[in-house]
């Protein structure tokens, strides 16, 4: 790929873009030497300016019809559809996830936000009750100001999972996206803005203050986060005087457990597995982190699933073809993912890599790290407990079902999960784990489906995204009673 001029990102405010004094530089991950683009670094004054605008915005774009926030957002949806070479080639360039991996990830939003439009009048409409009692009316009513804050691995899916419905739903919005993918998602704020009125959709960039403005400031009614488990405790904090709405979806270590009935030699279902590891170098918030193995089947296993990683991880730039597996998308993750790494073979582990370098000299100047799987860690050794976030998985053997159930659920975290084996006997451990979603026989993004609620228990987070649960967290319930008897029961003369 050619290196080309930085482009520049502006704040959009009211529907006006808005340049800063600051600029914060993004990188490429690939080559670090070359800088991508620029996003405004916004001051805590213009962020009140965002929430000011989406404040004043929001009771007019409340009372608009259904009908039109549908056709707005289809409009925009289409918009996006045209620009997705071009932006799903910026985003590889300042993520290093590969391009079939942008594509993929703009096609996953644009399939939720046309889910949205499809069902959003059907699911807002509310509900009617008649009996001889009375009339009751459940009315789904936008809740006000909505402030997003998204994570870098996935920047663009986890922003339209919450513009469609929040929009949808009468809601306005601020947006702040990650400092380490700030360019792409902007260029997907920037369409959508255009088709909804001033104000509906804000977008700000910047520091610490920036958050802690959206998350306390008293105007802002809702927060949609995704991102680390510790970030939603202080978010938490700073909402806490204003008790407003939150949807948090967080941090997960997600367990696979392979059953003995699991078939070694089914080459498509360890594929998956091994898919289900290091997608986007393993940096997605439910990706299979930690493999637990029958003990029977263990030693087979790890050689299949070793033989399965070859062939499939190849490790590269990710404009190439040929390549899997493109770079970290910053060097502070690979500092961690490689800490966690040194700290298990200092205690004994083995660390085997896996696949092929393409590229040697490339791989040596960019945040690379060749996907690795290590045998031999302890249950609670810090690569097993902690979310790696990186391309490392520990593969670690289980007695029978209930330490296999038992293993899974020792976490605090409870995002996603899978079982692998005979389908009815992966069924029965299913449901005995502590998580939000459990996979059969896939994990990760390939067992997504948008029509279906998504997200953790424990402190994996709070409240549901996808499927029709997506649409209604963006509302407040309002219940209109007409009783016919007008009268309190049981009250004396």
């Amino acid at each position: 790929m050619t290196v080309k001029d930085p482009i520049v990102i502006d704040a959009i405010i009211n529907g006006e873009k808005i340049k800063t004094e600051k600029q914060a530089p993004r990188e490429n991950p690939t080559h670090p030497d070359e800088v991508v683009g620029y996003a405004p670094l916004n001051t805590r004054e213009e962020t009140i300016r965002a929430i000011d605008a989406a404040y004043d915005a929001f009771p007019a774009w409340a009372k608009t019809s259904i009908d039109e926030r549908i056709e707005r957002m289809k409009k925009a949806i289409q918009k996006i559809k045209d620009a997705t070479p071009e932006i799903a080639e910026l985003l590889t360039r300042e993520h290093g996830k590969p391009l079939y991996d942008s594509n993929g990830e703009i096609g996953v939003s644009l399939m939720w936000m046309e889910f949205a439009c499809e069902n959003a009048k059907e699911v807002l409409k509310g509900e009617i009750h008649e009996s001889e009692l009375g009339k009751t009316i459940i009315a789904r009513d936008a809740i006000g100001v909505v402030a997003a804050i998204t994570p870098w691995n996935y920047p663009i899916s986890l922003s339209t999972i919450k513009i469609a419905p929040a929009l949808l739903a009468g809601n306005t919005m601020v947006l702040k996206p990650s400092p380490l993918a700030p360019l792409a998602v902007s260029k997907i704020v920037e369409i959508v803005a255009n088709e909804f009125p001033k104000g509906v959709l804000n977008l700000v960039h910047g520091e610490a203050d920036v958050g802690v403005e959206l998350t306390s400031n008293p105007k802002i009614a809702k927060i949609a986060f995704t991102g680390g488990t510790n970030t939603a405790k202080h978010i938490i904090k700073a909402a806490a005087d204003t008790i407003k709405h939150m949807t948090l979806e967080l941090g997960g270590n997600d367990a696979a457990i392979v059953l003995e009935d699991f078939n070694v030699n089914d080459e498509r279902a360890m594929r998956r597995l091994v898919i289900s590891n290091f997608l986007t170098a393993g940096q997605i918030c439910m990706i299979a982190k930690r493999v637990y193995v029958h003990r029977s089947i263990y030693d087979e296993f790890v050689e299949k699933y070793i033989e399965a990683a070859n062939k499939w991880i190849r490790v590269g730039d990710p404009f190439s073809d040929d390549v899997t597996i493109g770079p970290v998308n910053n060097m502070k993750q690979v500092e961690f993912v490689q800490s966690l790494i040194d700290d298990a073979e200092r205690k004994g582990a083995k660390v085997i890599k896996l696949g092929k370098v393409l590229d040697k000299e490339l791989y040596e100047k960019g945040y690379f790290m060749q996907p690795t799987v290590v045998l031999g860690a302890d249950y609670k050794d810090p690569i097993v407990v902690e979310e790696q976030f990186g391309p490392t998985v520990p593969i670690l053997p289980f007695e029978d079902d209930k330490h296999a159930i038992e293993l899974a659920n020792d976490s605090i975290y409870g995002l996603t999960s899978s079982v692998w084996g005979d389908e009815e006997h992966a069924l029965k451990v299913a449901k005995h784990i502590q998580a939000g979603t459990t996979m059969i026989n896939t994990a990760a993004v390939q067992g997504l489906d948008v029509r279906f609620p998504f997200g953790g228990v424990k402190q994996s987070g709070m409240g549901r995204e996808y499927g029709k649960d997506g649409l209604l967290i963006y509302t407040d319930t309002h219940v209109i009673n007409m009783p016919k008897n007008l009268d309190l029961p049981y009250i004396p003369e």
